[in-house]
């Protein structure tokens, strides 16, 4: 028995042994190595073929140049072996013969790569040839899986994608290696990927006319070289060309699809430019006649026929159908739905023809694309027939939101899908030219949805002018390009650190990631184009903001702080960052943040101009020159922006004012003027105007009512009145009154103060000690049993005002030891991601999405395959639910308040939807689909929120519980908003109402 006991531990021991050494040779196998570029003594040589294609000799000529940044060593890109310790050898299968000869050889396994889409191997291979002991092989199944593959040792040699295109200036080193691991990348999420240059009116064109291509004057080759270099840095491989008027069409320069196809980029077009021809500006009507198919056809015909043999030979993707001319309908004669579809097939059949017979290509050969964009979609739903081979390209609404994806029988289409997605766009109800103002976490989840329902064969993103919409690029691009590192809300964040690490070092990348998100959560409550209030078309008066600035802490000014905050962390990041990086930061975060930052206060500050100005106050004045400052910083920062950076490099690339919008326009503001005696004036939360000085020594001015169980706290302003000094004190008549300054002095340097008073519940007396609540309809008339009253008194100029306080501190065993959300002021507030409980379904759970939305975090019932139920009792039992436990002081009907994010149902069978219900109610359906272009989506892209209301019953004062079901899902739910009559009017929902 022992001699069997040690015959089994040395067996044990030998299998140990073996694992060892495995794990040994294993390690030896994938452990880094270093190979050297630049040294004391060698620059490595790169080593391509002639024969194989231009985008190769590109790719390598922009790694050497890279190495040169870097080093101040240039290495040598030929095509001869020469006698050297090492070097990289890179080319594509069957175009490279050195590197066809390591495959023949079996120093080099390709056989993962063979007739793939774009992917690239990198390998170390000892003695590769005669003359070279050591070699780094790039390897290409296609020649831009080979450029992506060289590109990657740029990015590996820390030289970032925006090296020109924001001036990310690498960090200089005398010795260059990288550490090497021999790898095969994937194939791309996404087969086609790439950008719409489009609004370069404003920008892009400006700046390549009058700066950089001032001998073209014209966005022409040599612009559109720089911009394909971008992308395959990016990994990019498709565009749409620049076509507005203030531009040439892009074949009208004929070598600009030369270089296009030197830097084996895909050109496309888009929705309103079929078969690669840009109707905008290459459609003559004094020689080509009307643009209208059912009486032209012939004429239009031949456009697309010269367009197709001067592109055969290149790779290209056609857009088929038809839109009319700049971005508006197909005219045709007849003003009906079928006769529209019907004149469209007839389009797309000869379309498909016209490419047969020009390209002696079968159709289904060919790359083409369908985009069902606005009206083309309705064509579309009702029953538009096309080729199988055709991609469709799902649109967002023109404001982040996917309109529709596939269907799962069109997802086995053979031409599968794609997406048009906007970060910039002009038209109704209001541009966004200036900025990039699309959260990023929004693009990550709408992406998301549209890669989980197959649309993976083209993605689109119009950019406009590329700047300043670089980070949000390179997000979309880099999910493009594989989207398994994106599988949840939080990889954005780490994207976004990753990035600002790479571009201005880990020491910082946190903090700029911190201000670049808290600038996406504040534009996506409110966009700062949007911020006047105003829409495009017809252009109207600054309208008034439905932000207020007297109910639940004054959203105004809680806006101006969170931007002071975010401008003061970004200005001191700036000045701590390197210099060989400065300019860099300007671009990439500076000005964006600036920008936003300013516009926002430009108008936030006027709206308190004309508010205070209604009240008397002389501090009115000031804000009215606080909004004229910050007009005036995005001049000089504008200023700054075009001609101080790299000495003028980007001269007329930034404009503070696209299109010349009211919003971008410096407000209008009022002035106090007054000669009447100094005095001080007051003003209550809660109240639109002042507080009447003449009613002295009334309870008639009080606060909103001070809860125990949520720990409210409220402001007064004291301010000047006519000219001159005023002091003033502060006393509260009971010790439980808390002031945060309680005297002063206001002047003409100092002419306003906000006071926020607080109350210490240790010192309150309790009121009646209750098992239940009261009774009580309005809040502010709990029954006197249940409040204890005060007062502060403000003293000056001899003169005392009185401002009433109430508490209220009862007692209630329901809530000694409650965890949960109470009523205050006659409403309960809560965020959804703060729910009391959740319970799973039988296909779904709940999952938190953090970076969107109004708190920042939305919570949603995943997968998007879930099976959608609208059957009451079904979902009490089969669908997930959250439960959220809340308390209220009143009863009777209510209205159940859900604001969520403004999606679109995926396609028919999928809605946006969800079931509500108080208690053992039964379930309510909520529906947050929008049709079409209505007044209520509107409203909704405005906002960054959809808000649906139904009511409840609230059966007695007490503990309650509001459940709210998934019936559809993917619908993002921001909060709710339980009103018991007591809820005013404010933009976004009162802050929680949690029991403290």
């Amino acid at each position: 028995m022992k001699e069997l006991k040690n015959k089994s531990m040395f067996k044990y021991l030998g299998v140990l042994l073996v694992c060892f050494l495995g794990s040994v040779v294993m390690a030896q196998e994938t452990k880094k190595a270093e190979f050297s570029i630049v040294d004391e003594s060698n620059t490595v040589t790169i080593l391509i073929d002639k024969k194989d294609a231009k985008v190769v000799s590109i790719a390598a000529t922009i790694f050497a140049n890279d190495v040169l940044k870097v080093t101040g060593k240039k290495p040598l890109v030929g095509s001869k072996a020469q006698l050297t310790s090492s070097a990289i050898i890179a080319g594509t299968i069957g175009k490279n013969t050195m590197i066809d000869k390591l495959i023949a050889s079996g120093k080099l396994d390709v056989s993962e790569l063979q007739n793939q889409w774009e992917r690239y191997a990198i390998h170390s291979i000892e003695n590769p040839s005669k003359g070279i002991d050591k070699a780094l092989v790039i390897v290409g199944s296609d020649r831009r899986g080979t450029a992506y593959g060289i590109l990657e040792l740029s990015r590996k040699i820390g030289v970032s994608p925006w090296e020109w295109w924001a001036d990310v200036t690498p960090e200089k080193k005398e010795v260059l290696s990288v550490s090497i691991q021999n790898t095969v990348s994937k194939s791309p999420s996404v087969k086609y990927r790439g950008v719409f240059l489009n609004d370069e009116d404003w920008g892009l064109q400006r700046w390549a006319a009058l700066n950089f291509e001032p001998e073209t004057g014209d966005i022409g080759p040599k612009t559109y070289a720089k911009v394909f270099e971008l992308l395959l840095r990016l990994r990019a491989n498709t565009i749409w060309p620049a076509m507005h008027s203030s531009t040439k069409p892009f074949y009208s320069y004929p070598e600009n699809k030369f270089v296009a196809d030197d830097y084996a980029i895909v050109i496309g077009t888009s929705h309103a430019e079929p078969m690669l021809s840009n109707i905008n500006t290459e459609w003559k009507h004094d020689k080509m006649g009307e643009y209208r198919y059912d009486t032209n056809s012939e004429t239009i015909k031949n456009l697309f026929t010269k367009r197709v043999k001067e592109t055969a030979k290149l790779e290209g993707i056609y857009t088929t159908g038809m839109r009319g001319e700049h971005d508006s309908p197909m005219i045709v004669g007849e003003d009906d739905t079928d006769a529209q579809v019907h004149l469209l097939e007839r389009v797309i059949t000869d379309q498909r023809a016209i490419l047969k017979k020009e390209t002696k290509k079968n159709p289904t050969a060919i790359p083409q694309a369908f985009v069902p964009y606005k009206e083309v979609l309705n064509y579309y739903q009702s029953g538009l027939k096309l080729p199988e081979d055709i991609t469709l390209v799902w649109t967002d609404d023109n404001y982040g939101y996917m309109r529709q994806l596939s269907t799962p029988k069109e997802q086995r289409r053979p031409g599968g899908a794609g997406v048009y997605y906007h970060t910039s766009y002009w038209g109704r109800p209001h541009d966004y030219l200036w900025l990039n103002s699309t959260n990023p976490v929004l693009m990550w989840e709408e992406m998301s949805k549209a890669y989980e329902f197959q649309s993976r064969d083209i993605w689109i993103l119009n950019c406009g002018d590329i700047k300043p919409h670089e980070y949000n690029m390179e997000l979309f691009l880099d999910m493009a390009w594989d989207m398994d590192n994106f599988e949840k809300s939080a990889s954005v964040k780490t994207h976004m650190q990753s990035w600002a690490a790479r571009e201005f070092g880990k020491e910082t990348a946190a903090e700029i990631t911190e201000v670049l998100f808290e600038n996406n959560r504040l534009a996506y409550i409110r966009r700062p184009e949007f911020m006047a209030w105003s829409q495009v078309e017809p252009v109207t008066k600054e309208g008034e903001t439905e932000l207020t600035q007297y109910h639940y802490g004054d959203e105004v000014s809680e806006r101006i702080k969170s931007y002071e905050t975010i401008i003061e962390r970004t200005e001191d990041l700036y000045a701590g960052i390197a210099d060989h990086r400065k300019d860099a930061f300007y671009q990439l975060v500076y000005y964006p943040v600036i920008g936003a930052s300013k516009l926002n206060q430009k108008w936030l500050y006027s709206f308190k101009n004309k508010f205070t100005a209604k009240q008397g106050r002389q501090s009115a004045n000031a804000f009215g020159a606080l909004s004229k400052e910050a007009y005036h910083r995005i001049e000089k920062e504008t200023t700054y922006y075009n001609t101080k950076l790299q000495n003028g490099k980007w001269n007329h690339i930034m404009t503070m004012a696209p299109r010349f919008l009211p919003v971008f326009a410096q407000p209008a503001t009022s002035t106090v003027q007054t000669d009447q005696k100094v005095k001080l004036g007051l003003a209550l939360e809660g109240y639109q105007m002042e507080v009447n000085d003449e009613i002295i020594n009334s309870y008639a001015d009080v606060l909103p009512v001070f809860n125990s169980y949520t720990n409210s706290t409220y402001f007064i302003d004291v301010f000047v009145e006519g000219e001159g000094e005023v002091d003033w004190v502060a006393i509260p008549k009971v010790d439980w009154i808390k002031l945060s300054e309680d005297k002063g002095t206001l002047h003409s340097e100092h002419l306003e103060k906000r006071i926020w008073v607080s109350i210490d519940w240790t010192k309150v007396p309790k009121g009646e000690n209750k098992k239940e609540a009261p009774l009580g309809h309005d809040f502010q008339l709990i029954p006197p049993s249940f409040k204890v009253n005060s007062a502060i008194d403000f003293r000056s100029e001899g003169k005392t005002t009185t401002i009433g306080v109430s508490v209220y501190n009862p007692e209630f065993d329901a809530l000694e030891n409650y965890k949960g959300f109470v009523e205050d002021k006659g409403y309960v507030s809560i965020n959804a991601e703060n729910y009391t409980r959740k319970q799973a379904g039988n296909e779904a759970d709940w999952q938190l999405f953090e970076g969107i939305g109004y708190t920042n975090k939305v919570i949603t019932a995943l997968p998007r395959n879930a099976t959608p139920n609208v059957n009451l009792e079904a979902i009490k039992a089969n669908s997930p639910v959250l439960e959220y436990d809340f308390y209220t002081f009143n009863f009777g009907e209510v209205a159940v308040n859900l604001q969520v994010v403004p999606t679109h149902a995926p396609h028919a069978g999928i809605g946006v939807r969800c079931a509500v219900a108080i208690d053992d109610a039964s379930p309510v359906l909520v529906d947050f689909q929008t049709i079409g272009r209505s007044d209520e989506w509107k409203e909704n892209v405005l906002k960054n929120a959809s808000v649906k209301s139904t009511k409840q019953i609230v059966n007695k004062a007490g503990k309650h519980t509001l459940k709210i079901w998934m019936v559809d899902p993917g619908v993002l739910i921001d909060q709710v908003l339980i009103d018991l009559g007591g809820w005013k009017k404010s933009y976004a929902f009162p802050k929680e109402t949690a029991k403290k």
